[in-house]
């Protein structure tokens, strides 16, 4: 802009040099005796202009020649930090409040600066100005008109209310979020426990407005609230489908799957209907009897003792993936208004280091893991199978439990061949692997099924590992690192490869990860990854960067 007029801003009046921000022809005019109080045709003064235009250098010269930081103008009856949070300037607002700005005042429309950031989406300044202590009933109000996620989880992290009206219509949050259709926001709220049976000046309540919208997904998530707070009673399906021990049983779904195959009934009629009716609970497994008859030809030493081993290995990694803390990033409340304000006051609150649920400064290698709800160090990903996210705190426990598993199925297929072996009257050689298909299959339903479904499981199991190997000890990186590569900027991406800063090369890889020491002749290098923020080139490292 500057460049497209600077040959005639000489004939400029003061308003426009100042929403251009030419700084000399404003302080020419204010020297000439134009009084820098003094509002437009507008009702607008100059600390406006140059609020709303992000003009830092003019708001101190303006302040420093009388100008009245907190000046109501405009059709709103607005104050400078009014326009300039609308506008999402930053660096705008906290040169204000450093000029005494004061953010509690209200505008033409009942609305504080907390309101205006929260409700244009400007989540930085929404963080700051909790931060500066805009705290309370102040804030209460906010969420009735806030469309955007991220100010509503920053919002929600200070437990503002989520069931107060706005003023007019006495819509809650709730009633807004469905309003804009906005789904995301909905989610966040039934989470924080909104109240889904509050009603609007019509009488209307979240739930009507959805179906007036005819929209399904709101419609069914916001009866599943009323069905989960005992408004409403689910049906049959709806509350097997809501049952956490029914979700957690797949394991007994295949048992029953091979115990009504291996029963001895020649009608598939009858066990058709046995698994339809599959709910029903069995008794007198014939599991238990498969397993001691081939365990009884087994070996003790060469096949028990390490079955045994493998077990308490397996469960022993299991319990520290599932329990351990995988690198949850913490923080006092204090410590999080601390970190808020030096990263805006220094301008550096940007969401792609500081997490708005979280409320934290996001260290490298880290991520906010969407299912858990947190920050995770050093972040690999979220696993299902463990119930918890894998990260620096129990990557190596994830990587034993993966290894132990594999094992745990290698131990048992080579069961399931020993009991065809003993058990069953083949011949491999003699009729071919078709006929020795059948017949084995013949000899024991449930022992064939638990063969395939140990077949599947060593699929996953090895590709995964295999996957997690390459990554740690090739790569030098975690598998969010690898999907996502191209985010950041401390890696060069190629059609075919990722140069990762932390590849140290295979064996040192390897060391660090699993922290190998050797009785002492093998120091691995350990790094907190919970606060480590930056990383930076150094020549003289060997891998040329250094953390800082």
């Amino acid at each position: 802009d500057r460049k497209n007029h600077v040959d005639d801003y000489s004939t400029w009046d003061i308003v426009k040099a100042t929403q251009y921000g030419i700084f000399e022809r404003c302080r020419e005019l204010v020297e000439a005796g134009f009084d820098v109080r003094q509002p437009d045709k507008e009702n607008v003064t100059l600390l406006h202009w140059a609020a709303i235009n992000n003009r830092i250098d003019l708001v101190k010269y303006y302040i420093s020649k009388g100008a009245i930081v907190d000046q109501l103008g405009g059709d709103l009856n607005s104050t400078p930090l009014h326009w300039a949070t609308r506008q999402g300037h930053l660096s705008m607002v906290v040169q204000l409040m450093k000029y005494g700005a004061d953010p509690s005042l209200i505008d033409g429309e009942g609305c504080s600066c907390v309101h205006l950031a929260a409700q244009f989406g400007h989540t930085s300044i929404v963080a700051y100005l909790i931060a500066k202590g805009q705290v309370g009933h102040a804030v209460t109000g906010v969420l009735d008109k806030v469309y955007f996620v991220d100010p509503t989880r920053l919002l929600l992290t200070f437990n503002v209310s989520v069931n107060l009206g706005d003023k007019y219509h006495k819509n809650t949050a709730l009633h807004w979020a469905v309003l804009a259709g906005n789904t995301t926001v909905i989610s966040l709220l039934l989470d924080a426990n909104a109240n889904v049976d509050a009603q609007n000046i019509k009488g209307e309540t979240p739930l009507d407005l959805a179906k007036q919208r005819k929209n399904v997904w709101m419609i069914n998530h916001l009866q599943e609230a009323r069905q989960a707070k005992g408004y409403d009673s689910p049906s049959y399906l709806k509350r097997l489908k809501m049952d956490k021990v029914m979700l957690g049983t797949p394991f007994m779904v295949i048992w029953l799957v091979g115990f009504i195959a291996d029963l001895d009934i020649d009608s598939w009629l009858i066990k058709g209907l046995m698994y339809a009716g599959v709910w029903v609970a069995v008794q007198n497994s014939r599991q238990r009897t498969f397993f001691l008859n081939f365990a009884a030809h087994l070996p003790f030493a060469t096949v028990h003792v390490p079955f045994l081993l493998n077990s308490l290995a397996l469960f022993y990694n299991f319990g520290k993936s599932w329990k351990s803390d995988p690198g949850i990033i913490k923080a006092s409340e204090e410590q999080k208004k601390k970190t808020i304000v030096e990263l805006a006051e220094t301008g550096s609150l940007d969401l792609s280091i500081f997490c708005s649920t979280c409320l934290i400064r996001k260290p490298i290698r880290s991520k906010h893991c969407a299912v858990c709800n947190r920050c995770i160090a050093k972040f690999d990903h979220h696993c299902p199978w463990v119930g918890n996210c894998v990260g620096s705190g129990n990557h190596r426990y994830f990587m034993g439990y993966l290894f132990f598993l594999l094992c745990m199925i290698c131990w048992m297929m080579y069961g399931c061949i020993s009991y065809w072996r003993i058990h069953c009257a083949t011949s491999y050689a003699k009729d071919g692997f078709w006929l020795y298909l059948t017949q084995i299959a013949s000899c024991s339903p449930w022992m064939f099924w638990m063969f395939l479904n140990s077949i599947f499981h060593f699929m996953w199991v090895a590709v995964l590992i295999m996957c997690q190997l390459y990554q740690i000890a090739a790569l030098g990186i975690t598998t969010n690192e690898r999907m996502n590569a191209r985010r950041y900027k401390h890696f060069k991406v190629t059609a075919t490869s990722i140069e990762s800063p932390f590849n140290h090369g295979c064996i040192r890889n390897l060391i660090d990860f699993f922290e190998i020491r050797c009785c002492g002749l093998i120091r691995p290098v350990t790094v907190d990854w919970t606060t480590q923020y930056t990383i930076e080139y150094d020549q003289t490292s060997g891998s040329g960067y250094q953390l800082v």
